[in-house]
C-alpha cells in the first residue's frame, strides 16, 4: 500500500517553534501557518468522501515531530515497515516541519480511485505519493544522498522512552517494565478469532413478541446505564431505570423483572472498595437482603454485573448460590486507573456465553480496582467466564495484556448455575463495529459481544 501527505503547506516547511528547533535550542524565524483556510475544508471533504468508500486503511495528521514522527508513530500502530522516499528538498526541513497536513494510506486496489477523489476535491497539487508500507520492521528512508534505515522497534524504544521513564516514577515500576520490553517482542497486535453467528436473526422469532423486562439498576454515581440500556433494548428486552432507592422505597419489586443488570461507573465514588458501599446498601437492608436472597435462587432469573456492578455482586456473594469462592476485586497492580482495549478469551460455563467457547474477542476496559484476587488461592476454575490473553491468545499474567494483575487472568465469573455473571470489562461499550477500536469488515453493524445479551434473550425465554 501506498502513503500519500497532504500538505496544506505547499512545500513552504516552516519549521519555527518546531521540536526539532526546540532540541537545538531554536526559535526559528518563519512558523507553519494555515495560509489557505480553504483547503481545510476541502481535505475535510476529501476525507470524508474517501473514509465513505472505504478507500484509506489509515491516517494520521503530521503535528508534534513533523513528518517523520507521523509516519514512525502510524509504523508504530500498524506492526509493519515502511519505506519513506523523500523528494530532492532539504531533507531536514521535509522531515521535521509541523505545517499543517495529513498522512494517508491507502492500498494497491485503492489508489486509482483514490486520485480521482484527490482531482475531483482540487487538492491534487498538494497531495504527494512519499512512500509505501513494506514487509519486515525496517523503517528506510530513500533520499538522493543516500539511503538509511533503522529497526521499528528500535525506534520505538527511543519514541517510547521519555513516557516509559515518567512512568517509573509514578507507577508500579514492575508492570511498567513488562510492557516496554514487549516492544521488542514482535507483538501482531490485536487478533480477533470469532467462529460464532451475531447476527439479529437469533432471536427473529422473538419480533412482535411482549418484550421481557430487565431492571438496569444503578446507584450514586453510577454512570453507565444507558449504554447497557441499549444493548438490552438491541436484544429485545423492555429496560426500566431502576435506582436504588426505588427499592429502599419499596416503589419497585425485583421479581417482576426477568434479570437485573449492575451497572458500571463509581457508586459512592468508590469509598469503603469499589462497588462495596452499593453491595452494603443491600446486606445492611434486612428487607432488600430478603428480597435479593429470592431472586438470586429464582431459576428462572438473570443477573449481570459489570465492571462496578461486578465489583458490587462480588461484595453479595453471601446471598448469591454457588459463589463462596468469587474473588474480590481489589486495587490494579500497576497503581494507576486502566482504560484499555483488552483481548478476552470466552468459556461458555453460562447463559451469557453459549456457543461462544474459545472466541478472541476485543473489549473495553475502564476501571481502578479490576484485580481478581482469590481468599483459596487455588479458586475455582470451573466459574472461570472470561480471561485476559495476549495478542498471541495466550492467557497471561504480562502487563498491560492482563491490565490489572488478575489471578489466573480472570476477567469474569459464574455463579448461581451460569445464571450470575459478575465481569469488569465492559461488553455493552462495545456492542456495535463501530464503537469499536478495531474491528474487521465483515463484522458488520453489530460486533461479537451482541451475541452476549441475545444469548440472555434466548434464555429469559
Amino acid at each position: 500500500s501506498g502513503l500519500y501527505l497532504f500538505d496544506l503547506s505547499a512545500g513552504k516547511n516552516r519549521l519555527g517553534g518546531s521540536v526539532l528547533y526546540q532540541s537545538q535550542n531554536q526559535l526559528g524565524q518563519q512558523s507553519p501557518d494555515l495560509d489557505n483556510a480553504q483547503h481545510l475544508l476541502q481535505l475535510f471533504e476529501l476525507m470524508r468522501d474517501a473514509v465513505h468508500g472505504d478507500l484509506i486503511s489509515a491516517c494520521h495528521d503530521r503535528s508534534d515531530g513533523g513528518l517523520l514522527a507521523t509516519v514512525a508513530e502510524m509504523s508504530f500502530a500498524g506492526h509493519c515497515g515502511v519505506n519513506l522516499q523523500a523528494p530532492s528538498v532539504d531533507l531536514e526541513a521535509w522531515l521535521f516541519n509541523e505545517e499543517p497536513g495529513m498522512v494517508v494510506e491507502v492500498s494497491a486496489a485503492n489508489q486509482a480511485e483514490f486520485m480521482a477523489v484527490v482531482v475531483a476535491s482540487g487538492l491534487s497539487q498538494l497531495t504527494h505519493h512519499i512512500g509505501e508500507v513494506i514487509e519486515g520492521r525496517n523503517f528506510v528512508i530513500t533520499h538522493e544522498a543516500g539511503d538509511e534505515s533503522w529497526s521499528c522497534d528500535e525506534l520505538e524504544v527511543i519514541w517510547s522512552q521519555t513516557s516509559h521513564l515518567m512512568a517509573m516514577q509514578r507507577d508500579n515500576p514492575e508492570v511498567v517494565a513488562q510492557e516496554f520490553a514487549q516492544i521488542k517482542q514482535h507483538n501482531p497486535g490485536i487478533q480477533p478469532a470469532v467462529d460464532f453467528d451475531f447476527d439479529p436473526g437469533l432471536i427473529a422469532g422473538y419480533q412482535g413478541q411482549t418484550k421481557p423486562k430487565v431492571a438496569i439498576l444503578r446507584e450514586q454515581g453510577v454512570n453507565g446505564q444507558n449504554e447497557m440500556a441499549a444493548a438490552f433494548m438491541r436484544a429485545g428486552f423492555d429496560c426500566v431505570d431502576v435506582h436504588m432507592q426505588d427499592l429502599v422505597d419499596q416503589q419497585v419489586d425485583l421479581m417482576d423483572f426477568s434479570g437485573l443488570v449492575a451497572c458500571g461507573g463509581f457508586s459512592y465514588g468508590d469509598v469503603l472498595g469499589a462497588g462495596l458501599g452499593w453491595a452494603k446498601t443491600v446486606l445492611f437492608n434486612l428487607r432488600l437482603r430478603q428480597q435479593f436472597s429470592v431472586f438470586f435462587a429464582d431459576q428462572s432469573k438473570f443477573a449481570l454485573g459489570v465492571c462496578n456492578g461486578c465489583q458490587m455482586l462480588s461484595g453479595l456473594r453471601l446471598i448469591i448460590p454457588d459463589t463462596d469462592h468469587w474473588p474480590d476485586f481489589l486495587p490494579n497492580e500497576s497503581e494507576q486507573f486502566e482504560a484499555r482495549f483488552s483481548q478476552l478469551s470466552i468459556n461458555d460455563n453460562n447463559i451469557f456465553f453459549q456457543g461462544m467457547s474459545g472466541a478472541r474477542i476485543p473489549v473495553a476496559i475502564a476501571h481502578g480496582e479490576g484485580r481478581a484476587v482469590y481468599q483459596d488461592a487455588s479458586g475455582n476454575a470451573g466459574q472461570v467466564a472470561a480471561q485476559y490473553i495476549d495478542n498471541h491468545g495466550v492467557t497471561t499474567m504480562q502487563y498491560p495484556h492482563n491490565p490489572n494483575g488478575s489471578q489466573q487472568s480472570v476477567a469474569a465469573v459464574s455463579g448461581a448455575g451460569g445464571r450470575v455473571l459478575a465481569m469488569m470489562p465492559h461488553p455493552e461499550r462495545v456492542f456495535r463495529s463501530a464503537q469499536m477500536s478495531y474491528a474487521p469488515a465483515e463484522w458488520g453493524e453489530n460486533s461479537p459481544w451482541m451475541r452476549m445479551f441475545y444469548n440472555i434473550r434466548l434464555f429469559v425465554d
